[in-house]
């Protein structure tokens, strides 16, 4: 679950990490009261769940009560890289001093923890990261280790914060790992963590966080009931949520190719191998990528069949699925006859391209072919039916598609 900075700032707040004092407004009559209470000069931030808000003119500098209703009544409207703007926050301005970057993560690669910092941050950091990798330092955390005083004080004087406070930083940084491991959290980032105040009086300076992302981990919902305040219903993905209330793990992800399969590995391997077949062909093509990330688990009964097909189909992007199954404990015959049974009771249009392996998948396949259904096709492979799928989507786009009266 990945939070708004409103409610990532909140969560530092508890573990007493420096913020600027803020106002969380959903129309222009809160900000203009939160202006009142905050001060000028003050700074309009548009609430949404991605990066990169500045450039797209969803962060506003403002000097009057007026300007900061305006940029309000411009950016509330606003969606962000596909992200509709909940709300703004109205932030105190501060004169900053020097921007750092510093994150505490889940590494799945290497199966530990990751802290992550440098002292060249601000919304520039990914380039800088790229162009001089010694500048971020990077600390690995074992699961049965912590991370202590000592380590983020020796963590803080290896970022070199310039003629920052270390002992600061590095309560700080170890502030940050109670949140991340209190809060369960997969990633705690403060970007810019800022040096700021009076740059001709030394003791005025100090570190405050000026932007935060936290994203918590859903598992661990049960032990988190305080978790509900933070639920955002009413901007979710609906394909998701619908999912979600049929028990089936489904990402969005705005492409042409659905994508259904058991089993996380299978599904992730789906998608790359629709997306490397649907790479642009000269100039002429435009890329064909996955529609969205869909795992049926073990289920593939008819009633699991008809609804996933049902939510991947409700995508107006989509102009093909591809269903990849392994067969273990279900068999791919099963797996076929819930197939044919969803395709049966749902008005189903789409082309669908299926590929099958393991327990019974020559019996499915035979089943699927049988059925001389026009909408079904066959792959021996992932990568033919992933090739297919795409084949059949760039047809649709182009308004040529026509079912050739059989599977093949």
């Amino acid at each position: 679950m990945d939070l708004y900075e409103y409610q990532a700032r909140q969560l530092l707040i508890d573990q007493k990490i420096p913020v600027p004092a803020a106002i969380y407004a959903r129309d222009s009559h809160e900000v203009a009261k939160a202006v009142d209470e905050i001060g000028l000069p003050c700074v309009i931030k548009g609430q949404v769940k991605i990066g990169h808000r500045g450039q797209a003119g969803g962060v506003v500098f403002c000097e009057t009560k007026d300007d900061a209703i305006l940029a309000s009544e411009r950016i509330l409207p606003m969606t962000i890289h596909g992200h509709k703007v909940n709300g703004v926050l109205v932030a105190e301005a501060k004169n900053v001093l020097h921007e750092y970057y510093v994150s505490i993560s889940v590494d799945r690669s290497s199966r530990d923890y990751d802290v992550l910092a440098t002292a060249n941050g601000g919304t520039e950091v990914e380039e800088i990261a790229k162009a001089h990798p010694e500048a971020v330092k990077r600390l690995h955390i074992s699961p049965l280790e912590d991370f202590d005083l000592e380590a983020a004080t020796d963590m803080a004087r290896e970022i070199g914060f310039y003629h920052a406070d270390v002992s600061q930083a590095a309560e700080i940084l170890l502030d940050m790992w109670k949140v991340f491991k209190e809060s369960d959290a997969t990633l705690v980032e403060i970007n810019p963590l800022a040096k700021i105040g009076d740059p001709d009086d030394e003791s005025s300076k100090r570190l405050s966080a000026l932007d935060a992302k936290i994203s918590l981990d859903n598992n661990a919902a049960f032990r988190h009931p305080e978790w509900e305040s933070f639920d955002d219903s009413l901007n979710a993905d609906p394909l998701e949520t619908r999912a979600s209330e049929h028990g089936l793990h489904y990402v969005h992800l705005h492409g042409q190719v659905g994508v259904i399969g058991n089993g996380a590995g299978l599904v992730m391997s789906s998608l790359d191998a629709v997306a490397g077949a649907g790479r642009p062909i000269g100039d002429e093509t435009i890329p064909i990528k996955p529609a969205n990330f869909l795992d049926i688990g073990g289920g593939a009964s008819s009633a699991v069949m008809a609804e996933s097909f049902s939510i991947v189909a409700s995508d107006s992007q989509v102009n093909s699925i591809l269903v990849n199954v392994y067969g273990g404990l279900t068999s791919c015959k099963t797996v076929a006859e819930g197939i044919l049974d969803a395709i049966g009771t749902i008005d189903f249009v789409k082309p669908l391209v299926v590929r099958f392996d393991g327990n019974e998948a020559a019996e499915g396949l035979k089943i699927l072919k049988e059925a001389h259904n026009p909408h079904i096709s066959v792959a021996d492979t992932m990568e033919a039916a992933a090739q297919r799928a795409v084949e059949l989507s760039r047809a649709q786009l182009n308004s040529s598609y026509q079912p050739r009266g059989g599977t093949q």
